[in-house]
């Protein structure tokens, strides 16, 4: 599919607007999709991704200004017009050979309401592609917008449907205000939220990136971590075990196992093998993941320290340790942890870690990760914040579907 995303200015112009503008375009782009910027400030984003330049679609180009001076005094004048004429010529250039266009709050406030004409007129003659309105932010609504506005042409584009287009706006809030102002019912305007992108927030290393993509983690939880090596010691069965009872109450539940194959001793690779059948035998071949099936060797620190941070807790069932750095690294994470009750690590964690004995039924550990989820806060919250508000989630669970 042919997209092109419109608005004033795209980056590396600084905005809010400008900032959801790039991770729209590299997602569609990433998905298959032939995107173009149209703006009259900012750059390609890259060679997959270029730019059309339409300077009069600027809210602060020198004519555009003069003629803003005019429509804030209440004067329709021929500036209005010919700028209108003009940009509908660009825009019929710039739109040759796409499917979709999407207008980011050109259609909702004032700033260029010669471009907003023109769009509107090429839209009403059937010279546009299909037509989506992301609203951000709505003139009509927001009080310091209110002296500039009057009614009639062409303030009133504003606020009045033009038939046959997808409105999209960021929240509930903005879904009320556009059907109230545009009469339109509430649930024919789409609400599609605003993201992070974890990989920027968290500044993953590549390989982290490589890894989640591949086992798609960020899209379960809870993310319980165990990053200890495969050996038996570490009684990462009852971590699996655990992770088979806490998904029947969170069926979302997932366990990443970080470390390779023990390096010292053969039984090993019998042992890994018991654990993937135990695996497959519980149904988790979906959620539980040993990292060494994908990377061979001990992963760089500072992908684990990724992985702490994409985690929402730790889980540590051993039998023996000598000292736990697991736990320290937790606590510098601010993961909770849930831990066997062996000396090294109830020394560390003494009352700021949860317990268990490693013969522990796995259905009370399950409880006891349960209970946690159910009554923290910012657990609660940054399990919905991933799930909702991930820019990948909210483009396979909204904006893709949007487009089809």
């Amino acid at each position: 599919m042919n997209i092109a995303i419109l608005h004033y200015s795209v980056p590396p112009i600084v905005g809010g607007v400008e900032s959801v503008i790039a991770h729209h375009a590299r997602l569609m782009s990433a998905n298959g999709h032939s995107v173009r910027l149209i703006a009259a400030r900012g750059e390609s984003m890259n060679g997959a991704i270029p730019l059309t330049r339409i300077p009069l679609a600027d809210s602060r180009h020198e004519r555009v200004s003069a003629m803003n001076l005019e429509l804030k005094r209440g004067e329709v004048t021929t500036n209005f017009e010919v700028l209108r004429n003009e940009l509908i010529d660009e825009l019929q250039k710039a739109l040759v050979g796409i499917d979709v266009l999407i207008a980011h709050n050109v259609c909702s406030l004032n700033k260029n309401l010669a471009l907003t004409a023109a769009l509107h007129q090429l839209h009403t003659t059937g010279k546009l592609p299909r037509l989506m309105l992301w609203h951000h932010d709505l003139a009509w609504t927001t009080p310091r917008y209110q002296p500039e506005l009057y009614e009639g042409y062409p303030w009133n584009l504003l606020k009045t449907d033009w038939g046959n287009t997808t409105h999209v706006v960021v929240s509930e809030l903005r879904q009320d205000e556009l059907a109230a102002l545009m009469n339109l019912p509430k649930n024919s305007i789409h609400v599609i939220p605003n993201g992070v992108d974890m990989n920027l927030f968290y500044k993953f290393e590549p390989l982290t990136q490589d890894l989640l993509t591949h086992t798609r983690l960020l899209d379960s939880a809870p993310i319980l971590l165990l990053p200890v090596r495969i050996t038996p010691r570490k009684n990462i069965e009852l971590a699996l075990w655990t992770l088979a009872a806490l998904k029947k109450e969170y069926p979302l539940a997932a366990l990443v196992v970080t470390g390779p194959l023990g390096p010292h001793n053969a039984d090993n690779v019998k042992y890994f093998a018991m654990l993937t059948s135990l695996r497959k035998d519980l149904g988790l071949e979906g959620s539980a993941h040993f990292l060494a099936e994908l990377y061979d060797g001990f992963l760089p620190d500072e992908v684990i320290a990724d992985f702490y941070r994409a985690a929402d807790a730790l889980l540590f069932p051993s039998r023996e340790e000598g000292f736990g750095i697991p736990l320290i690294e937790a606590a510098f994470s601010h993961l909770p942890a849930f831990c066997a009750d062996i000396p090294p690590l109830r020394k560390l964690g003494l009352g700021d870690a949860s317990f268990f004995s490693p013969n522990e039924d796995p259905v009370n550990v399950a409880k006891m990760i349960a209970a946690y989820f159910k009554t923290s806060m910012p657990a609660r919250l940054a399990i919905r914040a991933r799930a909702s508000f991930r820019w990948e989630a909210i483009y396979r669970q909204q904006i893709a579907p949007l487009l089809h």
